[in-house]
């Protein structure tokens, strides 16, 4: 099972009517709380020994890429750094072949040769997953031209950390997209540290505003309110549909995890960590909504909270269920003849 991707559509909240409005309130609140429970058993996971290498946990920043997707049409594609499982799911790549692929098995949408930050689906149109920090931002620009090229009304979405904005490649990006008008839309995912090193540290000034120079339009969101995502996307992306060229989105987040599962994290407090989580959980602020607006009962919410975790622990048995690639696998698809 996977998160749908619906077709673009007005979703402004003042233009929906109830019963779409409870609809997409509650594939928000399924959405999010898939990829918070996934993550958080590939965090288990990993302490068992069974993911290797690095592995970067989204905990806290769902709304971000829930809302996004939520408004993107099937032709736009998709492309992000190595924090990168959520959007996965969020692309409509199945939890059993992220969780196999994040355990190194054949049956992951790599074989099992990617591991957490390199895996891919052409069928989804997601581009990975990368490594290097700010190496896909310039391949991003570059699905925006094949966009553009072959004219198929298609958008890329690329997807970068607060971090990364400080990468000499993506300003030659911001460049060329503003240049050549790219349906390309920028998404600062500004979750206050980079590695280590706190955004007030190693970037100066507004990382939204970085675009200006060039012309390309930025807007600060709120990136731990779903709504305010959803509504600053779908503006993003229907002025990249338009042939006005890209856009910058710098989503204002957290992650509740370290860098990495390796990170203790002791350059912050826990009263930081706590003020986040406690008082402006993505998750915990929908469900809030919902029982408000009576959307969904409680006994509703549990239900899918119930769907959710046969889903995770289920892909979970499915990854430990699916055998090791070969060792011939070593020497495919590295050439192309």
């Amino acid at each position: 099972m996977f998160i749908a991707k619906p077709q673009l559509r007005s979703v402004a909240a003042n233009q929906q009517q109830p019963q779409e409005r409870a609809a997409d309130l509650q594939r928000y609140y399924r959405d999010m709380l898939l990829i918070r429970r996934f993550e958080e058993k590939a965090g288990q996971l990993y302490g068992m020994g069974l993911i290797g290498g690095f592995c970067h946990l989204y905990i806290g920043q769902e709304a971000v890429v829930v809302g996004v997707q939520s408004v993107q049409k099937p032709v736009d594609t998709v492309i992000t750094s190595y924090r990168d499982h959520g959007h996965m799911l969020a692309s409509g790549m199945a939890a059993r072949g992220v969780m196999a692929e994040l355990t190194g098995r054949s049956d992951g949408y790599s074989r099992g040769k990617g591991g957490s930050m390199h895996m891919f689906s052409r069928e989804k149109n997601f581009f990975g997953g990368h490594g290097i920090v700010g190496a896909q931002v310039p391949i991003g620009t570059g699905l925006a031209f094949a966009h553009k090229y072959k004219n198929d009304g298609g958008v890329c979405l690329t997807y970068l950390g607060d971090g990364a904005v400080n990468q000499g490649q993506v300003a030659e990006s911001y460049n060329m997209a503003a240049l050549w008008k790219l349906p390309a839309v920028y998404i600062i995912e500004n979750n206050k540290y980079s590695m280590g090193t706190s955004q007030a540290r190693h970037a100066a000034g507004e990382l939204y505003k970085r675009g200006e120079p060039y012309g390309i339009p930025g807007k600060k969101v709120d990136g731990m309110d779903v709504l305010k995502v959803r509504d600053a996307a779908e503006e993003a992306i229907e002025h990249a549909h338009s042939g006005k060229g890209p856009m910058i989105l710098e989503m204002e987040t957290y992650r509740y995890r370290g860098h990495s599962m390796s990170d203790p994290a002791k350059y912050r407090t826990k009263e930081e960590v706590e003020e986040w989580r406690g008082h402006h959980d993505p998750i915990d602020a929908l469900r809030s909504l919902i029982l408000k607006e009576g959307a969904l009962t409680e006994d509703a919410l549990k239900n899918i909270e119930r769907e959710i975790k046969e889903i995770v622990n289920d892909a979970a048995e499915f990854a430990q269920a699916s055998p090791e690639p070969d060792p011939s696998e070593l020497w495919t698809n590295i050439l192309v003849e």
